[in-house]
């Protein structure tokens, strides 16, 4: 008999074939995410789940999958919606997606930073309005980005990836994580404690992974530490307090901002939809099909090498006793 799986999502093309033909799937063909009681009565009896970041899983969730649960495949780099602890007193394994997003989503930071100094969503908005215009030597000024100081908040593999496209932009780049990086690391970028580092960056680009040390470490009194006239880009849910940040924006302390997700997803503040300096993305992040076929397919390799009585190939640890400290 097969083992039975939970696959929560509508996956990219071509992933849930690969799953297919080694397990008994129950799909939740859909683009939303399940209803929690629909979750937790088709969690029932899995021997492993592939979840996606809306899918919370802590204790009602594996008591009601039972003890044949062996992994929890999350689709996602992130893995905030998964009671790391209570899977391992159960025995539940835990996997991510690791890697494979890293230059969709430093890609779509340098795409979002772009439009948002370029005032891009300022001018498509105004064009498609039908209001009249006409060029002229103060319109829509923006911000240029050579030589402009940039701070990257998390310095893992979307960090990096950040910080060495600034090269083409002759930006000198600094950066703030747990702990200051191998030199062979840092991809030409120098550690700065927090406070200096929001000091010195004329743009500043949060990709730190959301966790109780960075939950709201973005709050009033740190955005006020910017540069006047900063531009601040968010591809971290949670990590930025939205309220704070459409009022950094509101007083015009800030330029301009980006978000690419947002605290409580698929919601968006009312201050920040109402801030024309604000370019605002529905989670794009990875959304390119090479990048979410690979993320699929990666969960997929993770949960078949457990059901094969492996080691999922990238094994989410416990939450590590030492955390990102400002």
């Amino acid at each position: 008999m097969l083992p039975k799986v939970l696959v929560t999502r509508r996956l990219a093309p071509g992933v849930l074939e690969r799953l297919t033909p080694h397990v008994d799937v129950t799909l939740h063909d859909d683009d939303l995410p399940m209803p929690r009681a629909a979750l937790l009565a088709a969690a029932a009896g899995k021997a492993a789940v592939l979840t996606t970041l809306d899918d919370v899983v802590d204790e009602e969730f594996l008591a009601a999958a039972g003890p044949g649960l062996r992994i929890v495949a999350n689709h996602a780099v992130g893995y905030h919606n998964v009671d790391v602890a209570a899977c391992a007193a159960r025995g539940v394994l835990v996997s991510n997606t690791p890697g494979v997003l890293t230059d969709a989503t430093a890609d779509m930071a340098w795409a979002l930073l772009l439009a948002a100094t370029r005032r891009l969503g300022e001018g498509e908005r105004l064009l498609r309005s039908g209001q009249p215009w006409v060029w002229a030597p103060n319109f829509l000024l923006g911000m240029e980005l050579s030589g402009t100081p940039l701070g990257v908040l998390g310095m893992g593999r979307i960090g990096r990836a950040v910080a060495r496209r600034a090269a083409a932009f002759d930006m000198p780049v600094s950066y703030h994580n747990r702990s200051r990086l191998p030199t062979e690391s840092e991809a030409g970028a120098g550690w700065l404690p927090l406070d200096d580092l929001l000091a010195q960056s004329t743009v500043l680009v949060v990709t730190c992974p959301l966790s109780d040390a960075t939950r709201g470490l973005l709050d009033a009194r740190r955005i006020a530490q910017l540069p006047q006239g900063a531009v601040l880009v968010s591809m971290t849910a949670g990590v930025v307090d939205e309220t704070a940040l459409a009022a950094a924006l509101d007083s015009g302390a800030l330029f301009a901002a980006a978000v690419d997700n947002f605290e409580r997803e698929p919601a968006v503040p009312a201050e920040l939809l109402a801030q024309e300096r604000a370019v605002l993305a529905p989670h794009l992040g990875s959304a390119t099909t090479r990048t979410r076929q690979a993320m699929g397919g990666l969960a997929v390799d993770n949960l078949l090498a457990v059901l094969g009585g492996g080691q999922p190939p990238t094994l989410v640890s416990p939450p590590p006793s030492s955390v990102p400290r400002p």
